[in-house]
């Protein structure tokens, strides 16, 4: 796994706020891991472990969800979807050595194999990115079982690709020469940008879904039955608790905000703690983007400040509506 791309140069693109995106990008996701499920008890077994309908899952979709403890609270957000024999379950790596036993705890009475994949994951992103994986592996729907392993659409203009050593480096040396080649915080600033949410070790049980935006994403199924942390997250549905949500941000920095980083909150002439910061993005030019988590109640032309910084963030648009979705 180690040496697939030896030869490949997944370097950091130079990008300042208002550059066009790669039209053709093929990104390394070295920052994301994936685990697998297999057996004949894995959907029942996933089903009371995660927010998202599991049974309700074709084969031609994929679906965000969450992976909570008994509070409520994330130790994961992850992409699910139907993958060799089973499922695959996308997330951040750098949360897989405190989650993956989590999920795998009560595993020996049901007959099911959780373990993390070696598969290579790459990104096809760009406005050419449908046109080249409809060259590449043909089919057709959001989930394609393809050579070496599984293609699933992200959105519009990205697809994931979770193949093994063989098939990913058969897909690279096809695209080489024709897409620009990115390491994986191009991946970053695409799901800022669609304000699609992750967790890192510096965010890991800070959260409860609804705080992340789940709900709006179609990430919480609220009809399914019981999963972990199910009582906390309905309550916030229904009692209405949940306070926070999941906003879009920008401003200058010097450096690129990290997860778990602190963002201030401007009350009258002085600065309050406002929120943490879930994933970051910074420009070239010295402007960055970011995921934030804040209260829910704030005014739009609040202005905000990474801590510890003088430069003036403001609150960006969502892509989509948070109305009635708290």
């Amino acid at each position: 796994m180690s040496n697939w791309s030896e030869n490949l140069n997944f370097d950091r693109l130079s990008l300042a706020t208002g550059d066009a995106l790669p039209s053709l990008a093929l990104v390394n996701l070295a920052n994301w891991a994936l685990v697998t499920l297999i057996g004949d008890d894995k959907k029942s077994y996933l089903q009371g472990q995660v927010t998202c309908d599991v049974v309700g899952l074709t084969a031609d979709q994929s679906t965000l969800a969450g992976h909570c403890d008994a509070k409520g609270k994330l130790r994961t957000v992850f992409r699910l979807f139907h993958h060799n024999d089973g499922y695959g379950f996308l997330q951040r790596r750098s949360i897989m050595d405190s989650q993956l036993p989590e999920l795998k705890k009560y595993a020996i009475f049901s007959k099911v194999d959780i373990e993390a994949s070696d598969d290579i994951l790459l990104g096809i992103a760009g406005s050419d990115a449908d046109a080249q994986v409809a060259q590449l592996f043909g089919g057709e729907g959001d989930v394609r079982a393809i050579h070496g392993g599984t293609a699933v659409k992200i959105d519009s203009q990205r697809w994931l690709l979770a193949l093994n050593a063989v098939a990913a480096n058969d897909v690279a040396s096809q695209l080489a020469d024709k897409a620009t080649l990115s390491d994986d915080s191009l991946w970053d600033l695409y799901d800022i940008h669609a304000a699609i949410p992750c967790i890192d070790a510096a965010t890991e049980l800070e959260f409860i879904p609804q705080a992340v935006n789940l709900q709006a994403l179609d990430g919480i199924s609220f009809t399914k039955g019981c999963y972990t942390g199910q009582e906390t997250v309905a309550r916030a549905k229904y009692r209405g608790i949940n306070k926070r949500a999941m906003y879009i941000v920008s401003g200058s920095a010097e450096h690129c905000p990290q997860a778990g980083d602190s963002l201030e909150r401007s009350v009258g002439e002085n600065w309050r703690k406002g929120g943490t910061i879930v994933a970051g993005y910074q420009f070239a030019n010295g402007q960055a983007i970011a995921l934030v988590v804040l209260p829910n109640d704030l005014d739009e032309n609040t202005a905000f400040r990474l801590a510890g910084t003088e430069g003036v963030w403001h609150q960006q648009a969502l892509p989509y509506s948070l109305d009635d979705n708290r």
